[in-house]
């Protein structure tokens, strides 16, 4: 027997045993044995992300459908998810949609901005395609489903969120213009804090209470900071730069750490000694920590880049898995009373991206790779950012609902086109 054979076998089995599981878990899907019931839901998305791996045209599948087993887990038992003692896991939530985002800006260059200068067409339509169409179709959903409040304004909440590392991800591998993408994520990302509580007040403002200056900090502390602590460890980690060119970034970067803190003492009336401890702490976290890092890799990994990106792929992946079990533990009450509802709520805000930011790409006469470019980066946000923005505003049970429908819900619809469209020509 071949390896191939024998890995497909391997398939074959898992899948099996999938089938199996969720039989059960229909069959005694009215009873009252809901632990038993729960554990045969468990275990048929395990198996099924198990066997997904062994078929490659379907391997891409596998860490969504291990987050759907994570879902379940924490909606059969949510008790084990929400702390331990007078300890809440949903602090941990912003820390680690904070090493995500590291993860993030350490993958990135000045160079990704430099991208507006070179493609400015398809730069100037990806971005107000994003921060127009899906916070309409947001509030649209949101109000022809008649969501409570709060439940709405996550679903406008994740359409005010720029796109995140998965669009780029997805137009690798739907054969688009990846530059393109990984400029529009960088820019979108960029004018984040003004557009995201610009769009959550002018579109959800009527549902809850908005403070414009509280989320324009909270996505500077969750998202700007960390990205800009990632350019730097990428900075010092390649060491390719003259000093001269160093500097100026290390002064763009700390400009960035003052403007926020400048922000902060306007809105907050902090007073000056508190103002001097927090940039301090800020300067220290996310301006000599990196450069420490780096050396510290290049010390102990030879600066292989490759090493890298898998120790922070598994990190963020592991990291979007615990943000979305404890969101879906603390909201479980609400998803029972409006779940199918959202999920459905979800895919039509989902696919309206995709399609709508498609064909203005089409109107505006773009290329085809730049078109499916545009539609990855409409249809896909950032699901971490919308769930760290509500449990600052402490809501995570209800605002933070749609994001955690919506991002695993995106890596399957988004991951579905982009191998439909490897198959196609982008002539």
């Amino acid at each position: 027997m071949n390896k191939t054979t024998s890995k497909n076998n391997t398939g074959y089995l898992f899948l099996t045993l999938s089938a199996m599981a969720f039989i059960a878990f229909l069959g005694m899907y009215n009873s009252d044995q809901s632990t038993l019931t729960g554990l045969f839901l468990i275990i048929g998305f395990v198996s099924l992300s198990i066997a997904v791996r062994w078929f490659p045209l379907f391997k891409g599948f596998s860490y969504s459908l291990l987050i759907f087993s994570a879902v379940c887990v924490s909606m059969y038992f949510p008790e084990y998810f929400l702390g331990i003692g007078n300890f809440k896991f949903s602090l941990l939530i912003v820390p680690l949609l904070q090493i995500i985002m590291f993860g993030m800006g350490s993958q990135m260059s000045l160079n990704d901005f430099v991208g507006v200068i070179k493609m400015p067409k398809g730069v100037i339509a990806g971005v107000i395609c994003q921060f127009t169409i899906m916070p309409i179709i947001g509030i649209t959903v949101a109000k022809l489903f008649n969501f409570p409040p709060e439940i709405g304004a996550g679903i406008v909440l994740v359409g005010s969120c720029p796109s995140g590392m998965a669009s780029n991800v997805m137009a690798f591998l739907a054969k688009a213009n990846l530059a393109l993408s990984v400029t529009l994520t960088a820019f979108a990302t960029l004018l984040s804090p003004i557009m995201t509580p610009l769009l959550m007040q002018t579109f959800a403002g009527e549902l809850i209470e908005i403070d414009f200056w509280d989320m324009m900090l909270g996505i500077f502390n969750m998202v700007i900071l960390p990205i800009c602590a990632g350019l730097i460890f990428n900075l010092f980690l390649n060491g390719n730069k003259s000093r001269k060119s160093i500097i100026i970034e290390i002064a763009a970067y700390v400009s960035i750490i003052f403007l926020k803190n400048l922000l902060q003492s306007t809105s907050e009336g902090i007073s000056q000694t508190q103002i001097v401890s927090t940039i301090i702490k800020d300067l220290l976290i996310f301006g000599l920590l990196p450069v420490i890092a780096a050396y510290a890799f290049k010390l102990t990994a030879n600066g292989r880049k490759d090493k890298l990106e898998k120790i922070l792929s598994f990190i963020s992946m592991l990291a979007i898995g615990i943000i979305i079990t404890v969101i879906t533990a603390a909201g479980r009450d609400s998803l029972l009373e409006v779940g199918l509802l959202l999920i459905i709520a979800c895919l039509i805000q989902n696919m309206f991206g995709y399609s709508l930011g498609y064909f203005i790409a089409k109107l505006l006469r773009l290329k085809e790779k730049d078109c499916r470019t545009i539609a990855l980066e409409v249809g896909m946000q950032n699901g971490g950012l919308a769930s760290g923005l509500a449990i600052q505003m402490g809501k995570i049970a209800t605002v933070g609902l749609a994001p955690a429908i919506f991002g695993p819900m995106m890596n399957i619809t988004g991951s579905s086109l982009a191998t439909w469209w490897r198959s196609k020509s982008t002539e």
